[in-house]
């Protein structure tokens, strides 16, 4: 199966019910062949942006690109793209076969080209000895691979995936997604994955965009968005992250419980500092350039502890390494916290 790689570009997108906007000026280019992520918490317009690439809902403002061919006038069924939906959307009186037959049966394909394309999607998801079966008789995760064949032997030039692990337990969540990832590296085919949970976005996609409010907070790669965060919202959305309010000073970050951080690399006008906790180093009071605090809570999280510490400027996470030798404090005990600066991003 051969699929052709379609780049995405939407241009000053606008959507609203009534009159709540729910987007507002979205700007975005996805590569062909790209996995992209739309991250953000419930309500933050993720899930519309999909729907109005996929041509559901109310119309917007805007342009919406597959390739050169703007699609934004166009009814769903005009656009060729795939969708697969939270609730896999399988039809209960179909078998297999017949549900992943659908979408082609429904463009008037011929019925002599049907049979093998069928047999090509069940083999990508590695359900062709379950052709048969009813949906009933189905676990979840083969469920999802049903409805992921029945996307794909339409051969659209966009996969859209909303939330389409989210009805899986843990364990089954982590195997769907590296099977969705595998799956869409051989297709080559330009996906975008819609999900709140930053862990999914993370492992599967190249890029991703944060959304909030409607609005696209920024757009990089994980470790990008993770590294150097664009504002508070994105620092706090992705991971554990300590927000320190303060000012720059001849190259010193001074925060608002008096604590004077040496900064490597100066921002002029910042007035915060991101620690994740992992970048905070706890030890004895005393030396320069730390927070002084108290433990307040520790926790022991297997591989690492996690400490909870009181400060001047309020309660800071702090994660250590768990092992032999690896000096450990008491509730109760003062400490100093030493901040590793250049993996600290200001912000403005």
């Amino acid at each position: 199966m051969t699929i052709p790689k379609t780049g995405i570009r939407i241009e000053d997108l606008h959507l609203a019910f009534g009159d709540t906007t729910v987007l507002a000026g979205i700007n975005l280019e996805i590569q062909p062949g790209e996995f992209f992520a739309f991250l953000g918490p419930s309500g933050s317009g993720k899930s519309t942006l999909l729907r109005a690439i996929a041509g559901f809902g109310p119309k917007p403002r805007g342009r919406i690109l597959l390739g050169d061919h703007d699609v934004a006038d166009l009814p769903p069924w005009k656009r060729n793209v795939g969708m697969v939906f939270q609730s896999y959307a399988l039809w209960p009186h179909l078998s297999v076969r017949q549900n992943v037959a659908f979408g082609l049966e429904e463009r008037r394909m011929p019925r002599r080209e049907i049979g093998p394309k069928v047999d090509a999607a069940l083999d990508l998801v590695g359900l062709r000895h379950l052709a048969d079966r009813m949906p009933s008789q189905l676990s979840g995760g083969q469920q999802q691979r049903v409805a992921l064949a029945r996307t794909v032997a339409i051969e659209p030039k966009v996969l859209l995936l909303d939330e389409p692990l989210s009805n899986l337990d843990a364990a089954l969540r982590v195997q769907m997604r590296r099977e969705l990832l595998a799956l869409q590296r051989k297709l080559g085919l330009t996906t975008i994955f819609v999900t709140h949970d930053q862990e999914e976005a993370n492992t599967t996609s190249d890029r991703m965009a944060v959304l909030d409010g409607g609005v696209i907070q920024q757009i990089g790669t994980p470790q990008e968005l993770y590294d150097t965060p664009a504002n508070g919202f994105v620092a706090g959305f992705l991971g554990t992250a300590n927000i320190l309010k303060g000012r720059m000073s001849d190259g010193v970050f001074v925060t608002e419980g008096g604590s004077r951080l040496r900064v490597a690399t100066p921002r002029t006008g910042a007035d915060r500092m991101v620690l994740r906790p992992q970048n905070v180093a706890l030890m004895p009071p005393g030396d320069q350039d730390t927070i002084a605090g108290t433990v307040r809570h520790r926790e022991f999280l297997g591989s690492q502890i996690r400490y909870i510490v009181d400060t001047a400027d309020g309660q800071i996470i702090v994660d250590t390494l768990h092992g032999s030798g690896i000096q450990t404090y008491a509730i109760g005990a003062a400490v100093a916290l030493r901040v590793d600066t250049r993996l600290a991003p200001l912000l403005v």
